[in-house]
């Protein structure tokens, strides 16, 4: 059973999308017994998800209102097979704080053959939550296969 994990910053808004909708996305195709998880690297609050993220999700049918950002550490490192981060910083930090599993660490974009990093909307107004969202659905339906094959690689 793979587990992967997606990271942003503070694990409030653009990382609990994330995996609420890769979540989404395994079950659909049977893959029930992954473990989707997220964090952030700077999580240093355990507060729920943004207000605008929850809405967004609720009006696709997912409740995040139970999410508490978490601090990434070890543990989570070592037990995660693949690791998508949505900005240049979290990866370059995983990899130097953690350069025994820098094989399992991306960018999210990755996954669609690219390279860039997702714009976190904190602070903003909902239509820049709403552009996020659009990207991470994006990403995540068009890298399915990508996640899929990454995870089973490192999960062996």
């Amino acid at each position: 059973m793979p587990q992967i994990l997606i990271v942003c910053t503070a694990n409030i808004c653009r990382s609990p999308v994330g995996e609420v909708l890769l979540r989404d996305r395994l079950q659909k195709r049977g893959l029930t017994d992954w473990q989707i998880q997220s964090a952030g690297t700077w999580a240093q609050i355990r507060r729920g998800a943004s207000q605008h993220s929850v809405q967004l999700m609720n009006e696709q049918g997912f409740d995040i209102t139970n999410h508490r950002a978490t601090m990434i550490d070890q543990k989570h490192m070592e037990q995660s097979d693949l690791l998508l981060c949505m900005e240049a910083g979290h990866v370059e930090a995983l990899k130097v704080e953690f350069p025994t599993h820098a094989h399992k660490v991306y960018y999210l974009s990755e996954m669609i053959g690219k390279q860039y990093s997702i714009s976190d909307p904190y602070g903003g107004p909902l239509e820049e939550y709403q552009m996020m969202v659009g990207e991470l659905t994006g990403i995540i339906d068009s890298g399915l296969d990508r996640i899929i094959e990454l995870a089973q690689q490192n999960a062996q």
